[in-house]
């Protein structure tokens, strides 16, 4: 990626389709200048890359925009989150800023140092993390505008075993897991996604991760945006930590391709 492509990517789906799934957490990519500000060896960095790198996600967006019979838009980080989180709060909201890990991660998933002390996010937040959530909020802008609503789909892994930075990590770890929302994830969007995924086994609800994605400027005023965050467990798609795609792929693929459908209908 050269310096002047964008950190991100909105690729087209129908103008019919109310659906975005967004990819945050699946790119491994750390420009240089980035790269100079974190404290570990590269044997170290290839390591924590593995860990915590949502990896072969947004082959499993795109098998599921190729297999859904209205095509969804998705929304790709091309960054990994070790530049910055674009999930995150960006304030003391972050729960997550306890263990060094809120927008811009100071510690690594196992709780050692990734930047050194004295870190000011303020640059990389206003580099990476503003553009990307005024691109987002654009997105979903659109969706309302062309079709009355916005279903935003997180698309996110998680590692088998519990990881150190995990806050929440005792819970079930079940092979899908969704994440949701009191305001943005309405019954039938639930529902929907546990018929779609029940063919991966067990669904769980809000364990280990729990909330899913909303652009600021909607989150708690707009109620046409729903949303929904889809975890799954790493070892039912691919060899951990960090390793080959497996079999599952396609299987999780569509199951994620039904409920697009199931909510574009």
């Amino acid at each position: 990626m050269s310096p002047a492509e964008p950190s991100f990517a909105l690729l087209p789906g129908d103008a019919a389709s109310p659906v975005i799934l967004h990819v945050p957490h699946s790119a491994r990519e750390i420009p240089a200048d980035v790269r100079d500000g974190i404290v570990l060896d590269d044997r170290a960095l290839e390591r924590e890359l593995d860990h915590i790198t949502d990896a072969h996600t947004a082959e499993i967006a795109e098998e599921a925009a190729r297999l859904a019979g209205v095509t969804p838009w998705r929304f790709v980080n091309r960054l990994s989150r070790l530049v910055v989180d674009p999930e995150r709060f960006p304030d003391e909201r972050e729960e997550m800023t306890a263990v060094g890990m809120g927008a811009v991660y100071t510690r690594t998933t196992h709780r050692e140092v990734l930047r050194g002390d004295g870190l000011d996010p303020e640059p990389l937040l206003e580099r990476y993390f503003r553009p990307y959530a005024r691109a987002m909020t654009e997105a979903v802008a659109q969706r309302l505008d062309a079709v009355g609503r916005a279903v935003v789909v997180d698309v996110h892994s998680y590692a088998t075993a519990p990881l150190p930075y995990e806050l929440h990590g005792t819970g079930p770890r079940p092979p899908v897991c969704l994440g949701t929302d009191a305001v943005h994830t309405p019954p039938a969007l639930l529902k929907a996604a546990r018929e779609a995924f029940a063919v991966c086994g067990e669904t769980g609800l809000d364990s280990p991760f729990s909330g899913t994605y909303v652009p600021l400027d909607f989150y708690g005023r707009e109620p046409r945006v729903a949303a929904l965050m889809v975890e799954i467990r790493r070892d039912t798609y691919m060899s951990e930590p960090g390793g080959p795609a497996g079999p599952g792929l396609g299987r999780l693929a569509g199951a994620l391709a039904r409920l697009v459908d199931a909510v574009s209908a």
